[in-house]
C-alpha cells in the first residue's frame, strides 16, 4: 500500500515504475502479460514487499500497532511510512514532492492501457484526490485508512491508527529513517542483479 516509496524506489526509471507502482494488483498468472522493465518492476516490488516484512526494525514498528490491530498493523505500517517519505521528502530527493508526484501520475497514466482494470479505478481515485501528495499530512493519512477501513471485510479499527501515529510519531519517524536508508540500497542493488538477469539495462 506504500505507493509513494514504491514510486521513490524505482529510481527514476518510467517503466519499473509502471511495475513497482501497479505490483500488488497483478495477480497470479497475470505476471505473464508483462515483460521487460515492466515485469522487472513489478518482481522488484515484491523484493521489497519482502525485505519490508522479514525486516527487524519494521517488525518493531509493527509491535505499537498488534494489539490493537492485529494484522492490519502490515498495511497501516506502509502508510506510516509513506507519511514520514512525503514529510521528510526533502531531506531524500533534490526533486520537489510535487514535481515528483506529478511525473508519475503522468507516467501512469500512459501505461493504464496495459495495467488490470481494478488498478486503473483505484488510480483514478488517487489521482483526482492527490494521494501521494496528500501524504505528507496527518488529514491525508486518515482519509487513507478511513477509506481502507471501509473497505475491509472484517472489522479492522484502521480508522482510528493516527491516534497511535500522533502518540508514538516521535519512535516511528526514527524507525522510518533507520529502516529506510537500508531498504534504498537493498533496492538499488535488486534492481541491478535483476537487470543482469533479465537481460535488460
Amino acid at each position: 500500500m506504500n505507493f509513494l516509496a514504491h514510486a521513490f524506489l524505482s529510481f527514476g526509471q518510467e517503466e519499473v515504475l509502471v511495475g513497482n507502482f501497479a505490483a500488488d494488483f497483478i495477480k497470479g498468472k497475470e505476471i505473464k502479460n508483462y515483460q521487460g522493465e515492466v515485469l522487472i518492476g513489478i518482481l522488484l516490488h515484491r523484493e521489497i514487499d519482502t525485505f519490508t516484512d522479514s525486516h527487524p526494525l519494521v517488525r518493531a514498528g509493527q509491535s505499537y500497532l498488534r494489539p490493537r490491530f492485529r494484522h492490519y498493523s502490515s498495511v497501516i505500517t506502509d502508510i506510516f511510512f509513506d507519511y514520514f517519505l512525503a514529510k521528510n521528502w526533502e531531506k531524500l530527493s533534490d526533486k520537489p514532492l510535487k514535481e515528483f508526484v506529478d511525473q508519475t501520475y503522468e507516467t501512469i497514466e500512459k501505461y493504464i492501457p496495459i495495467l488490470p482494470e481494478r488498478f486503473a479505478e483505484m488510480f483514478f481515485w488517487m489521482k483526482s484526490q492527490n494521494w501521494l501528495l496528500h501524504y505528507r499530512e496527518l488529514e491525508g493519512i486518515q482519509k487513507s485508512l478511513n477509506g481502507l477501513s471501509r473497505r475491509t471485510t472484517f472489522e479492522s479499527k484502521m480508522n482510528e491508527a493516527p491516534e497511535v501515529l500522533l502518540e508514538k510519531e516521535a519512535e516511528f519517524e526514527l524507525i522510518f529513517f533507520a529502516f529506510f536508508r537500508e531498504l534504498e540500497t537493498f533496492a538499488r542493488e535488486k534492481l541491478h542483479e535483476l537487470h543482469l538477469k533479465h537481460g535488460s539495462h
